[in-house]
């Protein structure tokens, strides 16, 4: 069973930064492209960023690039989103997905986490 935990959330002033981290287990996570999708309230899933399998290759949507870094440990089974220059336009669940996406648009995933709460607010 896939399973996909995210952790690192909290609030964050403007400017500030965080950095998500994302516990996968039950599939070979090494050689797996993986993403992060956002979700705010009272909007559907936006994808933020993907990775390729290992790490060679990352994409990011529009609204983030410059300012999220996405990576991954494969030995240690753990993706992460480093989150800078944090907006209150980026106030959202933030959820680690099995999958890869290459531009902004529509993203199904394959498996997705509960998410994690990023609340960006002075």
């Amino acid at each position: 069973e896939v399973q996909l935990v995210e952790s690192g959330g909290g609030l964050v002033q403007p400017g500030g930064s965080l950095r998500l981290s994302c516990a996968a287990s039950g599939f070979t996570f090494g050689g797996s492209g993986m993403s992060w999708v956002r979700q705010a309230p009272g909007k559907g899933p936006e994808w933020v960023s993907s990775i390729t399998g290992y790490g060679h290759s990352t994409y990011y949507a529009d609204s983030v690039k410059g300012r999220f870094t996405i990576s991954r440990d494969n030995a240690k089974n753990t993706l992460y989103l480093q989150m800078n220059s944090l907006k209150p336009e980026d106030t959202a669940v933030y959820i680690c997905a099995l999958g890869i996406n290459y531009r902004d648009g529509t993203f199904t995933p394959t498996s997705r986490g509960q998410g994690t709460q990023v609340t960006v607010s002075s």
